[in-house]
């Protein structure tokens, strides 16, 4: 076995693992291949956070089998991790290693003949912090997303991830920092993320929070820009809001994850706010950062979701200042109490209220973007293709091509249809 390709669906944390993947099986002497069709051995990275998800990693493995009956196939990751035998018993697939054994995956492959084709264990007791930077994780190779906690505490009545994640567990403030300083040497804006970037640092016996990696990270690394990804809404702490906005190296956009404005919805859920707790939040960053972008994922149909309190949770939205959202339609996911609920919405009921969410979303964000007409905005250039994306997060169309991975300031001269476009500079008077 000589070339390996490894495949990430899904979340930032799932890339970010694909790539310590990548990092630990060169380290045993095999070689990336650039096409999965080339390769002896096809790692597929899974996410389980929906039946889509599923559907995605199975179609998969079938066509990898298809185009290289010859290629080992070891699928690992969520869905690995949470429906291992499933896996196992699809043609091509040699190994399925859960999220408990990833970082086994480079000596397994490597090693003697393995005996037996399943390698899964107790989540939990997992305390392995499998990280390195992702590099291209948006696709235009000059934003590194790096991963700094892993695991989820919760248990939202809805969500798997827990169950294949297993408990919350943060980087050292030393590993962090190192790989900060280390990736700022070449790139401009760095990506912190986690599965509950929030609960960074709140391990038993741990004092420092997600506020005061950042206060190092500013003082310790030459880091132009930091951005934060999903934050939930009641670790957006005064103090966290106001380093932000204080700072000219953290980008200004906030993503809180809402998923209902619904009081009575949110407690089926089992989140830990209610909607005034997270409108307190969200006003508070607005206040302190005018121009930022907020954004929110927010689930509809939900298990016993009714019309009123859909109508709640669109009310609601409307309210707040959001820039964008992530529209998300409720999906079963075995293991979880919503699953088992005997008040499923009807899968069309659920489509239209995700229609109804998008288009209000698509106005917002409309209504926010030609707000920046006429501004200068900070950005960080994407690509050769005269792409870049500013501090608060709108894609723009630059009228003269920058070279990638540098901050430029851009004055926007017009809307697109899905983003900004950047005026023409004036001419030079003779």
């Amino acid at each position: 076995m000589d070339k390996f390709f490894v495949q990430n669906f899904g979340c930032r944390a799932t890339q970010a693992d694909g790539a310590a993947l990548e990092s630990l099986l060169a380290g045993k002497g095999l070689e990336a291949s650039g096409e999965r069709s080339a390769a002896d051995l096809v790692v597929l990275n899974t996410c389980t956070v929906t039946s889509s998800a599923d559907d995605d990693v199975r179609q998969t493995i079938r066509r990898v089998h298809r185009e290289n009956p010859l290629a080992r196939i070891l699928v690992t990751g969520c869905y690995a991790q949470r429906a291992p035998h499933e896996l196992a018993a699809m043609p091509g697939v040699e190994w399925v290693v859960g999220n408990s054994h990833k970082t086994e995956i480079a000596e397994l492959v490597t090693a003697a003949p393995y005996h037996g084709n399943v390698l899964v264990g107790d989540i939990f007791a997992q305390r392995d912090f499998l990280s390195a930077p992702v590099e291209d994780a948006a696709g235009d190779r000059t934003r590194p997303n790096l991963k700094i906690q892993d695991g989820c505490n919760n248990r939202c009545s809805f969500c798997i991830i827990p169950f294949v994640r297993g408990r919350s567990r943060s980087a050292t403030p030393e590993q962090v920092i190192g790989q900060v300083r280390a990736l700022a040497a070449r790139y401009r804006e760095i990506v912190l993320s986690g599965i509950n970037l929030g609960r960074w640092g709140r391990e038993p016996g741990s004092t420092m929070r997600l506020a005061d990696l950042l206060r190092r990270l500013l003082a310790e690394t030459g880091v132009e820009r930091l951005r934060l990804s999903s934050v939930e809404p009641m670790d957006f702490s005064d103090d966290l809001l106001h380093l932000m906005a204080g700072s000219g190296r953290i980008a200004r956009h906030v993503h809180a994850p809402l998923q209902s404005g619904s009081d009575r919805v949110l407690r089926r859920m089992h989140r830990k706010y209610r909607p005034r707790h997270y409108a307190d939040r969200v006003m508070k960053a607005r206040a302190l950062m005018p121009d930022a972008s907020i954004g929110a994922d927010v689930m509809v149909g939900f298990p016993g979701e009714t019309d009123e309190e859909f109508e709640e949770n669109r009310r609601f939205i409307q309210e707040m200042p959001f820039t964008y959202l992530h529209v998300f339609t409720y999906s079963e996911r075995p293991g979880t109490p919503a699953a088992d609920s005997a008040q499923q919405v009807p899968v069309p009921v659920r489509k239209e209220r995700n229609r109804v969410l998008r288009e209000l979303a698509a106005a917002r964000n409309r209504a926010f973007r030609e707000s920046m007409v006429g501004r200068t905005l900070s950005a960080v250039t994407l690509d050769e293709n005269g792409i870049a994306l500013t501090e608060n997060y709108l894609k723009v169309e630059m009228a003269v091509p920058r070279e990638p991975n540098r901050i430029v300031d851009l004055k926007i001269g017009a809307v697109t249809a899905a983003g900004l476009r950047e005026a023409p500079a004036l001419p030079l008077l003779a």
